[in-house]
């Protein structure tokens, strides 16, 4: 192992994370019963101009009167290229009282970005006294935030997920689609000719290497890896498909854009019974290995070793951290 200890972010479930425009009251009542692990309530993308000041004003009364539960509560902030940014952040701090948990920077492009943030909301918390200290997600959405995801996954203390702005990330990189995750069609390999016989086409992921990316940056900093929305909420096998291709890949939750998709996302982040009870039988062998002087032993005709160990143990600890929640 290296020298350098990474500092992991607070431990929070992040299955599902449920989206719910903050111009709409009636939704973030209903969002506090449901089942999502994380809310955030979305001043940006889902509230038009017309509406901003309006579902600002909700959200305060949100954060003072809706009972969340355990639930971790989020809000998305408009950018930092709109005149709605500071304003968010002051007014939901000095008026929100302590209920939120984290603020959502959406479209961070540079390390500057989230210290700009970062340094109103320390002022504000300050202003007001505020005891709990305000965590950070950040939404990579740009050719510009990929390019820096490295120096942006370490920006500020405050950090503690990267989550991916599929639609947005398109826009920017000009990728020729208009549906919001999911496949492509166009996207994927023929295979060679071999004289008459007809040839294969095999689709591919035009997003694995976006979700990688998010992935290894975030992992390397100690924070949390998210994928975010499917815009077909009608297509709930196709959202369970993308969901399962993030998290063998590393990521722990995804997006819901629709109350529909909360309990595919808890179901495809939670490990089941069967890998929980491997798991475990993965800890016995190697402790009785230990026991024995071995550094690897065999276990259903499979090396394991202490690699294994840590494989095991985050499955085993992610089951508990679900069965508490």
């Amino acid at each position: 192992m290296s020298f350098t200890l990474v500092q992991q972010a607070p431990a929070r479930l992040n299955r599902s994370e449920l989206a719910v425009p903050g111009s709409n009251y009636e939704f973030m009542e209903k969002a506090a019963k449901s089942e999502a692990d994380v809310v955030f309530l979305d001043l940006e993308d889902a509230v038009a101009p017309d509406d901003k000041v309006q579902a600002r004003k909700n959200i305060v009364k949100a954060l003072n009167e809706i009972d969340f539960g355990k639930k971790t509560l989020s809000v998305r902030i408009n950018g930092l290229d709109t005149h709605y940014m500071y304003r968010d952040v002051i007014d939901v701090i000095e008026q929100g009282g302590e209920r939120l948990d984290l603020i959502m920077i959406p479209k961070v492009g540079t390390p500057a970005d989230v210290y700009a943030v970062d340094m109103l909301i320390t002022q504000a918390e300050d202003a007001v006294g505020r005891k709990k200290k305000i965590g950070l997600e950040l939404i990579i959405e740009t050719a510009l935030g990929m390019a820096n995801i490295n120096e942006i996954a370490r920006s500020s203390k405050r950090l503690e997920s990267l989550h991916f702005g599929v639609a947005d990330y398109a826009a920017s990189t000009r990728a020729r689609t208009t549906v919001i995750g999911g496949p492509n069609r166009m996207y994927g390999v023929l295979t060679d000719k071999e004289g008459d016989a007809a040839r294969d086409f095999h689709w591919g992921d035009m997003w694995h290497y976006a979700i990688a990316r998010i992935v290894v940056a975030a992992r390397a900093n100690g924070l949390r890896p998210c994928d975010g929305p499917f815009g077909d909420f009608k297509d709930p096998e196709g959202f369970k498909a993308q969901a399962y291709r993030a998290a063998v890949l590393g990521c722990e939750g995804k997006w819901a854009i629709h109350p529909s998709q909360i309990a595919l996302a808890n179901e495809v982040y939670s490990p089941s019974e069967a890998e929980v009870t491997k798991a475990k039988r993965i800890l016995e062998a190697m402790a009785q290995a230990q026991k024995e002087g071995k550094g690897a032993v065999a276990l259903d005709g499979r090396l394991i070793d202490i690699a294994s160990i840590r494989q095991a143990e985050v499955l085993v600890a992610k089951a508990r951290q679900i069965a508490g929640a």
